[in-house]
């Protein structure tokens, strides 16, 4: 019976897609840390989520926002449209404002990043809440393939998000932090809706990168702050 299944799958698989047999391992949890240069408690966050980044099963990115630019320090990183992916998590999870350091844990839940028990336990919950997520593969650097599966209500997004592995200090000259270094991680560099995803097997092209030495990763979501459905990186 899973023979003939797995025969079915491959009859429908349309040409031009490549069969991802590098995506059947189970993806990474998603853990985005919002955060600021100027931000007093960021630092300590900082240095968690750089702890998290090393955790097997765990994908962690740092993304920068821009609200407390007006303290005295303008964040080097920091992005509108970071900042505009964390008002939607503020939508959809019903809070009152945005708030650094916060963490959103696949889309699920969230917490004050220093809350590391809370972090933990909204980690536990996304391990067991990830099922049977749409297969994905990279073609080369320039596509992404991402296969069938459920869409929920509402449908899904594929989104490309780039980021620097490196650890990098800055040296912030104003602000709260003013005199101080921080010191972050997996800094999202870019962030790019690929397009609308149905249920339905499609490829999706990537534009090169701005910039040398970036990573790539290809997340599928519900829209508007919506539920992390599947995460996958070239191999």
């Amino acid at each position: 019976m899973r023979k003939a299944a797995l025969s079915l799958i491959l009859l429908s698989w349309p040409a031009g897609l490549l069969w991802p047999t590098a995506a059947l391992a189970r993806p990474p949890v998603l853990v985005e840390l919002y955060t600021a240069q100027g931000c007093g408690p960021c630092a300590e966050a900082n240095a968690y989520v750089g702890k998290l980044a090393e955790r097997q099963g765990v994908l962690a990115l740092t993304f920068p926002v821009d609200y407390w630019d007006y303290l005295g320090w303008a964040d080097t990183f920091a992005r509108p449209e970071f900042t505009a992916r964390q008002k939607a998590y503020v939508a959809r999870l019903k809070l009152r404002e945005p708030y650094t350091p916060q963490v959103v844990v696949d889309g699920l839940g969230e917490a004050a990043a220093l809350k590391t028990t809370e972090v933990d336990k909204l980690l536990k919950t996304a391990e067991a809440e990830r099922m049977n997520p749409p297969d994905m593969a990279f073609i080369g650097q320039r596509r992404v393939d991402v296969g069938v599966g459920r869409v929920p209500r509402g449908g899904a997004e594929v989104w490309l998000i780039r980021y620097d592995p490196r650890e990098i200090e800055v040296a912030v000259k104003g602000g709260d932090n003013r005199g101080e270094t921080v010191i972050q991680r997996n800094v999202v560099r870019e962030i790019r809706r690929l397009g609308a995803w149905r249920g339905r097997p499609q490829a999706y092209r990537l534009a090169p990168a701005a910039e040398d030495g970036l990573k790539s990763v290809v997340v599928v979501q519900q829209p508007r702050g919506g539920r992390v459905l599947a995460v996958a990186q070239p191999g």
